[in-house]
């Protein structure tokens, strides 16, 4: 959203940074005698981004910055003869402003613009100096303050829940990153006489078929007499009415309404149609942003949660969102790529957590163009929010400044009272208490100020009026670590009825092997070394980490004493870590899809890890998918042919389809013995309704009884794996699952047979065609330069699989090699010829001893 002119903004500035004790220095004219170092600093940006930018990612001591003072100094030139409008879109918290050694703002909040009218004194030249004064953050909370009704397990500051800022560098769980402090958001010097825009709220409406925007900006340097503005929305134009204000500021409002509205919709739904709003003063336009026009309604009956966008029930999938760059929070380019990469995989909600922070305008504007819905937390976490009208004061203005700029932002359609609000106090037995600012005072709030968007209490919470305790997962907002954390077998899921997962499948999730051995050296690290200890989540206080969920299920699943084989065969330990968690994954996430799961959402814990190592993340810090992405890909594509084990109904098939238009083709199910053989061929023929399911069991495709998962044990077992293909009526392949039967246990091979030869398919387009002789469990693909667009699959005997890669690096050929978790050998990745290809020499992995 351009809203404002570049020239207005002090990214530009020669802004330097120095660290004092806490009040030694009480005003900048003191800084001359101070003779600590001064660094270079990005604006907007923060200390720890300073630091990374002039000595590198490494050289940030994160337990210091909170203990100093911090000054961030520049002079800027103006232009004009003033006065001029300073304006802070976000400074840390406990930030004074000084305007040539006078103190101009103070701020207590890290979510609250600030802003002041500044005038030059003739005889000072035609620059102003800015200093901005960050205290310690360690000296504010050192000062008593009423104590909670509870104790979060969250910090170890209990004092935080006073002040307004991100837990990020403050929890154990984020003890990996530095604690923000700085100008993080945008600085703008404005000419109040020159024409521009200072600030503006849009809200947009669907009426029937008609959409209406609301528009108030509020303008600078607008000349007199002027009584209103030209505004368009698309190609739709009108008016606004002018109210001048104070200090060469006025106000401009009305309304704007717009016939037959293109309707916004999720990716996985459809089109995702946007209006551009802009105004017109003398002759110069202004792009105030785009808005979208959708309903949403939310169903509850039955203790559910289930959203319908413009009367469409959406299944919602995704995952808890971070910021793609935790030391600075600047990246837009990566924020997009991820943005990007999580609609191409069909995810279609993101959760921003009420631990990290409201995020950037570039996120929003990206989630609203791709499609994605956006669940909000208020940044609440855990911690007893003070019962005062100061406090309120400052929430309640950190909440119109984040709504006032989302406002007209189709894809925010959650917004909750915080994460763990209330389930902190329930787990510790405060089961009766009742917390005014998300019980009473936010919901009025929102319903004010944000009438289109739905309340949630906390993340997770109750059903509304429903007398169950937050902790229940079978009803309400679930998180849900039944599978994961609380070590239940995967067919907990089943048992839980889980109707909406806010969290869900946390693990520590090891990165590729490439990136393991950039990052630390040698994939041996895994497991013991301290710095890779150091990067596994684990919640405070407790006995145990998530690394050891991971090896749990690598017990369970697979047979195996993980501690033994990381000590014989690291490599392997790390495959069998990756393949137990995607197992977890698939069993979840696939029971959810299905339609008569109950479950109408699932987010998983996270999307990406704040540092390098095996973080809770499905992206490493990067950017770039670790194994179970893959399956979390597999199980949101709004065309998703779903198979799972019914048990004693045998293998259950789920075609879903999310399209506005019907599927009309057949269903193949292809059952292969261990030698290869296909003794169960069958086909048929089904139609999907748009928006719709369709349900059935591999016995009434094939027409009789086939016990193809041995459920009754007549015998020894027949069948090795099931290959299902949903195919139109034009004979495209459209979906296509191989589902292995029997244990996840499969003993090494010491060869499967597999291949995999490259091809270009257009002028830089590449595929990988990957092919196995015996039943391939967990395929995975690590190349050099490129991303494909699956990994970790199974493959039947005689399987073949086309992958298409997307370039990521300056490769001119695709290199890497393919592995599978049952096979003792990798083959090289070679390059398809005209003749026949030859068979590349495969490379048998030799255990560590």
């Amino acid at each position: 959203m351009a809203r404002y002119s570049r020239e207005d903004l002090l990214d530009g500035a020669d802004w330097r940074c120095i660290a004092t004790d806490p009040g030694v220095v009480s005003n900048p004219a003191e800084l001359a005698a101070i003779s600590g170092e001064w660094h270079r600093a990005t604006v907007p940006g923060t200390v720890a981004g300073a630091i990374r930018e002039l000595d590198g990612p490494g050289s940030v001591d994160i337990k210091a910055l909170d203990t100093m003072d911090w000054w961030f100094v520049t002079r800027v030139a103006t232009t004009g003869e003033g006065s001029w409008l300073l304006h802070f879109d976000g400074l840390t918290a406990f930030a004074d402003v000084w305007i040539d050694n006078t103190l101009t703002i103070s701020s207590e909040s890290m979510f609250v613009p600030g802003e002041a009218i500044v005038t030059r004194d003739t005889t000072s030249g035609r620059e102003i100096t800015i200093a901005i004064h960050f205290h310690s953050l360690a000296a504010v909370l050192s000062s008593r303050r009423p104590r909670g009704r509870w104790r979060s397990a969250l910090v170890r500051e209990q004092g935080l829940r006073w002040i307004r800022t991100t837990l990020l560098g403050r929890a154990a769980v984020f003890s990996g990153v530095p604690v923000p402090v700085g100008p993080w958001r945008g600085i703008r010097l404005l000419d109040t006489h020159k024409v521009g825009v200072v600030s503006r709220a849009l809200d947009a409406s669907v009426v029937g078929g008609a959409g209406e925007v609301e528009i108030t900006a509020r303008l600078s340097g607008l000349p007199n007499g002027v009584v209103a503005v030209a505004v368009a929305v698309g190609a739709v134009r009108g008016s606004l009415a002018v109210k001048p204000g104070r200090d060469g500021l006025a106000d401009v409002t009305g309304v704007v309404e717009i016939p037959d509205v293109d309707l916004w919709w999720p990716h996985t739904h459809g089109a995702q149609h946007r209006y551009p709003v802009s105004i017109e003063v003398g002759g110069k336009v202004f792009e105030l942003g785009n808005v979208g026009f959708r309903s949403l309604e939310v169903d509850r009956s039955g203790g559910g949660f289930r959203l319908s966008v413009n009367d469409i029930d959406v299944y919602c999938r995704g995952s808890v969102w971070v910021p793609t760059d935790p030391i600075s929070f600047q990246s837009e380019t990566l924020t997009t790529q991820v943005l990007e990469r999580c609609a191409g995989a069909g995810v279609n909600m993101l959760r921003v957590p009420g631990t990290m922070v409201y995020e950037s305008d570039h996120f929003w504007n990206e989630c609203a163009r791709l499609g994605i819905l956006v669940w909000q937390d208020a940044m609440l976490a855990t911690l007893d929010p003070p019962d005062t009208a100061e406090f309120f004061a400052l929430f309640s203005a950190e909440i119109r400044a984040f709504l006032r700029r989302v406002g007209g932002n189709p894809a925010l359609v959650v917004l909750c009272g915080g994460s763990e609000t209330e389930q902190q106090p329930a787990m510790l037995g405060l089961v009766d208490q009742q917390i005014s600012i998300i019980h009473s005072q936010l919901p009025s709030l929102i319903a004010d100020l944000a009438p289109h968007v739905e309340y949630v209490t906390s993340s997770p919470s109750a059903p509304p009026e429903r007398d169950e305790l937050v902790t229940h997962v079978g009803s309400g907002i679930a998180h849900y670590f039944g599978v994961g954390a609380y070590r239940r077998p995967l067919d907990d899921v089943t048992r839980a009825r889980v109707r909406f997962a806010a969290e869900c499948l946390a693990f520590a999730i090891p990165p590729s092997n490439n990136v393991i051995e950039s990052a630390f050296g040698s994939v041996s690290a895994a497991g013991h070394h301290p710095a890779w200890k150091a990067a596994v989540p684990r919640d405070n206080g407790s006995s145990w980490d998530f690394e050891d969920v991971r090896d749990h299920y690598v017990k369970t699943l697979f047979g195996e004493d993980p501690s033994e084989v990381r000590w014989s065969d690291p490599e392997h330990y790390l495959d069998l870590g990756r393949a137990a968690i995607c197992e977890a994954f698939g069993a979840v996430l696939g029971h959810w899809r299905r339609a008569d799961s109950g479950c109408d959402g699932a987010l998983t814990l996270a999307l990406m890890d704040l540092e390098p190592g095996p973080g809770w993340g499905v992206l490493d810090w990067q950017g770039t998918p670790k194994a179970p992405w893959y399956v979390l890909r597999r199980y949101s594509k709004p065309l998703a042919l779903i198979v799972t084990d019914d048990g004693m109904d045998g293998l259950r098939l789920d075609v879903l389809n999310e399209t506005a238009q019907p599927v009309v083709g057949e269903i193949r199910i292809r059952a292969h013995s261990r030698s290869g053989i296909v003794p169960v061929n069958a086909v048929a023929a089904v139609k999907i309704e748009a928006h719709g399911s369709q349900s059935l069991s591999v016995d009434a495709v094939v027409g009789r009884f086939t016990d193809l998962t041995h459920v009754f044990k007549f015998g020894p077992p027949n069948y090795d794996a099931v290959t299902v293909t949903l195919e139109n009526d034009e004979g495209t392949v459209l979906d296509e699952v191989v589902h292995l039967l029997g244990s996840a246990a499969r003993p090494l091979e010491r060869s499967l047979g597999l291949s995999a030869i490259a091809r270009a398919v257009g002028d830089d387009e590449w595929v990988v065609d990957v092919t196995s002789e015996g039943t391939a469990q967990y395929v995975s693909l690590d190349l050099h330069g490129f991303d494909p667009e699956d990994s970790w699959f199974h493959l039947a005997p005689g399987g073949s699989r086309t992958v298409r890669l997307r370039r990521v690096g300056h490769a001119k050929t695709v290199i890497g090699r393919v592995r599978a978790l049952n096979s003792h050998e990798s083959v090289a990745v070679a390059p398809s010829t005209v003749a026949d290809p030859p068979r590349v020499a495969p490379t048998r992995r030799v255990p560590r001893r």
